[in-house]
């Protein structure tokens, strides 16, 4: 049967919600894009985030062909290694990674503001910034009203809620969902990567994801993100040509003032940290890292002092519990919306991808006449919240990032570190579990559960 193509509202533009409107596109699907922020800079957005092959895939299916090429000319250098430090930056593990030569199954290094531009790029004209949902409402009809500060609406056949942790649009639709604190903190830094800070690192680790268990329960992540463009925004003379014609034709260059850099992150229970660190910034958010790291190894502290002192934040770390089901509607969900997860690996990111990608297809079938649009989003939650809780769950339990982790206990810590030490040490010098792990890098954001 023959039916009317849906208007799709999304509200928030981030990773998950920008993807999900160029599929929509992509499939000839009616969409808008409302974004509280005033412009495409704005927000947090200068990190790292690892996008693995589940990432990649929705990209290469949700963007136009040329544009998932651009995504993969703005990537990072992919890293080569995953290491497992100790405070003293001596190796515990180094596991060898895949190369990159596959355009989807390589764990690629991504700076969220550089994905931001490129999911912006030939679409500004679906993307409304300035534009703070307030609440919506559903009609008779079918159709549902997003309501905005400035007093405005917009109406569609479908509302989906792409705006992070935060979600004004969860409040109203499923006001049981509890986000809870996870008892952790991070403070994340940004350090340019120059000819002396580059020699303060040994080679595995200028070319890998090192993770840092120090002692007294403090960790740490470093990776060394080194981009196509030099400090001025020119492409690089040793780009390949076919990705230098890519970004030099790119407008979203002019708008990302990301550079070569070194993103290092400190990160402890809650109880460690001075009770105002969330209202801390510069330098003396910096000093709180330094206070907490006094027995790590000297150039360590050093790449923490040399942070650019604007690029100093400290993250509240947040983890939805599992919501009960819910009868489907015009009113959906996506990415940390619904489950928000804490960070590491680009669990979040990679998860959000999925979402979108799941949408999109459902969302194709219901224009198709094979269901009706609520059918569709029926058999998009009921997919999307099984595995998005489960990926909640598995990033609650790695890494340190639940502030119970015996790792942060007085009795217990010293023990829990050396069980971790040990377990990541036998890992690597294994071949056969060397070999799984490396896999399980990589197949852990995988689309089968």
């Amino acid at each position: 049967m023959a039916t009317r193509a849906p208007h799709v509202l999304i509200i928030g533009a981030g990773t998950g919600g920008l993807c999900l409107a160029h599929g929509l596109r992509r499939a000839g699907i009616s969409v808008a894009v409302y974004e509280r922020h005033r412009g495409r800079g704005d927000g947090l957005l200068g990190y790292r985030v690892g996008i693995g092959p589940t990432g990649s895939r929705a990209l290469r299916d949700c963007l136009p062909p040329e544009l998932f090429e651009i995504y993969l000319a703005t990537c990072a250098r992919s890293p080569r290694y995953f290491n497992v430090l100790n405070q003293k930056m001596r190796h515990t593990a180094s596991f060898p990674l895949r190369p990159d030569t596959h355009p989807v199954d390589s764990e690629r290094s991504v700076a969220r503001m550089t994905l931001r531009q490129v999911l912006l790029t030939d679409i500004a004209d679906l993307v409304h910034f300035d534009r703070t949902f307030t609440r919506y409402e559903q009609h008779d009809d079918g159709s549902v009203t997003a309501h905005f500060a400035d007093g405005g609406t917009a109406t569609g056949d479908l509302l989906v809620a792409a705006d992070g942790t935060h979600s004004a649009v969860r409040r109203q639709y499923l006001p049981h969902a509890v986000i809870r604190d996870a008892g952790t903190v991070n403070i994340a830094t940004r350090v340019p990567l120059t000819d002396h800070t580059r020699a303060l690192l040994p080679e595995t680790v200028q070319r890998g994801i090192s993770l840092i268990f120090g002692t007294g329960g403090v960790m740490g992540v470093l990776h060394v993100m080194e981009f196509k463009w030099d400090r001025d925004g020119r492409v690089k003379p040793d780009t390949a040509p076919a990705a230098a014609a890519l970004l030099a034709d790119w407008s979203g260059l002019r708008h990302d003032p990301t550079r070569d850099n070194i993103n290092l992150v400190v990160w402890s229970t809650a109880r460690r940290f001075p009770p105002d660190v969330m209202r801390r910034r510069g330098a003396n958010l910096i000093q709180v890292a330094l206070d907490l790291t006094a027995n790590w190894h000297p150039h360590l502290r050093e790449l923490l002092s040399l942070a650019d002192p604007d690029s100093a934040l400290p993250i509240k770390v947040s983890t939805s519990e599992p919501v009960p089901p819910w009868k489907s509607s015009t009113v959906t969900l996506l990415g940390d919306a619904i489950h928000t997860m804490t960070p590491g690996r680009g669990v979040g990111a990679n998860t959000a991808l999925r979402d979108a990608n799941l949408l999109r297809r459902q969302l194709i079938l219901a224009v198709s006449g094979e269901k009706t649009l609520v059918q569709a989003v029926a058999d998009y939650e009921a997919a999307m919240v099984p595995y998005g809780f489960a990926r909640v769950a598995d990033s609650l339990g790695r890494s340190g990032t639940n502030g119970d982790d015996r790792m942060y206990q007085p009795v217990f810590g010293r023990l829990a570190l050396l069980g971790a030490r040990g377990y990541f040490r036998v890992t690597s010098r294994v071949p056969r579990l060397r070999r799984k792990f490396v896999d399980d890098f990589y197949t852990y954001r995988g689309e089968q559960d």
